[in-house]
């Protein structure tokens, strides 16, 4: 009797793998690519007396002094410290400006009402108010995150009442022709499509928080990263003060992706353009 044929066998899931870690390993060498070419840079110029050595030490000096900080609990103090005002200061500032935000954006006689003193405040610098915050609240941690919150409100209130003054009005009118309640609209039309606009301002905030705690942390503060720097630049430790900013860099970067997870998290609904 003739031999039916062989079942095709199904094709191997290996190769595939292999090529999804090829792949994976090509784009992180390519996002990683201009990181690694400034380390080169910054060990080699140095060395080769293109700078002087003594105020921008190889980056495998200041690598030396960053493993040191950690090691005596230096960099996990200042850190600690610096993390503690703020994220505490972003995160008041989140609860207060995004409600507001809403409120401002929805409703017009609000916007008229605190229209020019939101113009008044916004084009007021943070840093420009430290002496103030100082005066009225002390050098403690209240007047630190204080600073914060206010240097974070202002992008995320703007970005959200930016946000929900530009709502798809078709998108509004069909939601109001359904006759649905003004908290049921915010939630399955306003909110979701205001949150990439309002995520970006969040975003800007998280920069901002680190940023400007940095500089007030420079003025009488007894621990924090600003603090370390400054102390550092002062004592002329200058490897140390350069792993403050490296230490700075990386929990800016650490702290910008979190948001991003969480805003792709929000905006699972979206569909990506074609």
């Amino acid at each position: 009797m003739p031999r039916s044929p062989a079942p095709a066998r199904a094709p191997s899931r290996a190769p595939r793998r292999a090529g999804a870690v090829v792949r994976w390993l090509r784009a992180g060498l390519l996002r990683s690519a201009a990181v690694l070419l400034l380390l080169a840079v910054w060990e080699t110029a140095p060395r080769a007396g293109l700078v002087d050595a003594t105020f921008l030490p190889p980056a495998s000096e200041v690598a030396r002094a960053w493993w040191g900080l950690l090691g005596d609990g230096q960099l996990g103090e200042h850190t600690r410290a610096s993390l503690t005002r703020s994220f505490g200061g972003f995160a008041i500032a989140v609860a207060v400006a995004v409600p507001l935000g809403l409120l401002i954006g929805w409703y017009r006689p609000v916007a008229a009402f605190l229209g020019p003193l939101l113009e008044l405040f916004r084009n007021t610098a943070a840093l420009a108010l430290l002496p103030v915050f100082v005066l009225l609240l002390g050098i403690g941690e209240t007047s630190k995150v204080s600073i914060v919150v206010y240097a974070c409100v202002w992008p995320i209130l703007l970005n959200t009442i930016s946000a929900v003054g530009n709502a798809d009005p078709t998108l509004v009118r069909l939601a109001r022709s359904m006759d649905l309640s003004t908290p049921r609209l915010f939630q399955k039309v306003i909110l979701p499509s205001a949150v990439p606009v309002i995520f970006t301002g969040i975003r800007l905030a998280g920069a901002v928080s680190i940023l400007v705690l940095v500089a007030a942390e420079m003025i009488g503060a007894k621990a924090g990263l600003g603090y370390l720097i400054n102390a550092s630049q002062f004592n002329f430790a200058i490897p140390q003060m350069y792993a403050g900013i490296v230490t700075i860099s990386a929990i800016g970067v650490a702290f910008n992706q979190v948001l991003v997870a969480i805003e792709r998290r929000l905006s699972l609904w979206r569909v990506p353009a074609a």
